[in-house]
């Protein structure tokens, strides 16, 4: 019996979702963490370049070389494991080492991405992280003692994680260094896949928190724009019963507008998308963590809740700001258009109307023309039947006067009756 031909992209769909591995980590262990973007108007990646630079990287070290058209790399690169991913606007690298510097979050750690290969790098850097990974002490005060020392207070959030099995801690600002510094105390004898998502989660959460605050900037540009074309659109609209301007000024005008309108919806309908999609990521990586509050202290959901969503309200806010603009312009354009259609409709009265009086006119004309014409027609008439009956009245002893007179009444009649038979056929 024949076997059923596979979809030859079903095994390709199923190896993408076990593509992007979480790493391994086993305590105490460290993480360095870059991602890297392009500037804000190349929208997809040159993977070629990316490749590129990631193959700088491994050559430095001896170590082997990803599939030409990969997108995704992990492997050991020196006494640290790479990890390495392309998306569609960034490029992440993860360098995963064991144990940790005597001295917390030592910039030297972030050697491992040599600066003058950072230099190269086909993009910016995005975000640069360095986590810290200790086991948890016994003594929970002196594990708060230390982050108080590590971090500012004013911005430090804490909680436990993943019922329990870790803390985690950040105050998300860049240290002198230009890093961004995590630290994870892990309960012994939590696994090594694990305490991997763990470090993962939160390098996820700093780049795509990173991505979202882009829209922002986008949204503050935006925003001055707009502040411009409210006031004309509401003025152009106010005035459009105003006879000071034409309906073409008007036309002119609303479409200068409209055009605008359109040209910033289409610079800033991506970002202000993709801005929607990172702040889902954001929201849903910290709750798969689980968050517990630890001494009252705020946790990583109540940070992002008052520094971070503001700032997504604010996008929203000049999103919807955008499509509002851009209906009441297709408004006013309708309005316009009813006005102009409904002056032509009164022109085109005022033309019938012109044309019922000349067409009454021109009937009164007629019927004067008619008159005479029947005069016109009937003296000639009446002199052309006086030569022919002449002869024959003659001998009656009738003079020529009195045969025209005796034919006036009957050539005029006859020439009536003849101009309306005509009238009547043409009706």
């Amino acid at each position: 019996m024949p076997k059923i031909t596979d979809h030859p992209l079903r095994y390709d769909l199923v190896n993408e979702l076990h593509a992007r591995p979480f790493p391994a980590l086993t305590v105490p262990c460290h993480a360095v963490y870059v991602a890297i973007k392009e500037p804000e108007h190349a929208v997809n990646r040159d993977r070629a370049a990316d490749l590129g630079h990631l193959l700088a990287l491994l050559d430095r070290h001896g170590s082997p070389h990803p599939q030409p058209d990969a997108t995704h790399f992990s492997g050991q690169m020196g006494r640290h494991d790479l990890k390495w991913e392309s998306h569609t606007e960034f490029v992440t690298y993860s360098a995963f080492g064991s144990g940790v510097s005597s001295r917390a979050f030592d910039p030297m750690e972030a050697d491992v991405f040599p600066e003058d290969w950072l230099a190269n790098a086909p993009g910016a850097r995005l975000t640069s992280v360095l986590i810290r990974v200790e086991e948890m002490p016994e003594d929970e005060a002196a594990m708060l003692a230390k982050l108080d020392q590590w971090f500012v207070p004013d911005s430090l959030a804490v909680s436990r994680v993943v019922d329990g099995a870790a803390v985690v801690a950040g105050d998300f600002r860049i240290d002198v260094a230009g890093h961004m510094r995590f630290a994870v105390f892990v309960q012994k004898g939590t696994g090594a896949r694990r305490i991997g998502r763990i470090v993962q989660r939160l390098c996820e959460v700093e780049t795509y928190r990173a991505m979202s605050m882009l829209g922002l900037m986008r949204a503050r540009t935006l925003s001055g724009r707009l502040n411009g074309l409210d006031p004309q659109l509401s003025a152009l609209v106010s005035g459009m019963n105003s006879t000071d301007h034409s309906p073409e000024e008007v036309l002119h005008t609303l479409l200068q507008i409209s055009a605008e309108l359109e040209s910033l919806s289409v610079q800033f309908s991506f970002r202000f998308g993709a801005t929607g999609a990172y702040e889902a990521i954001v929201n849903q990586r910290i709750s798969v963590l689980r968050e517990a509050r630890i001494e009252g202290r705020q946790t990583f959901g109540e940070f992002m809740m008052r520094r971070y969503d503001p700032a997504m309200r604010t996008v929203k806010s000049v999103e919807a700001r955008l499509r509002s603009l851009s209906e009441r312009a297709t408004r006013a354009a309708e309005l316009l258009r009813t006005r102009v259609d409904v002056e032509r409709s009164a022109q085109n009265q005022k033309l019938l109307e012109s044309m019922d009086a000349r067409a009454d006119v021109q009937l009164r004309l007629q019927t004067t023309v008619e008159g005479l014409s029947v005069v016109a027609i009937s003296y000639y008439a009446v002199n052309l039947l006086a030569y022919v009956a002449y002869p024959l009245t003659e001998s009656l002893g009738l003079s020529k006067g009195m045969t025209m007179a005796a034919l006036v009444p009957v050539v005029i009649l006859g020439v009536w009756a003849m101009v309306q038979r005509i009238k009547h056929k043409f009706h």
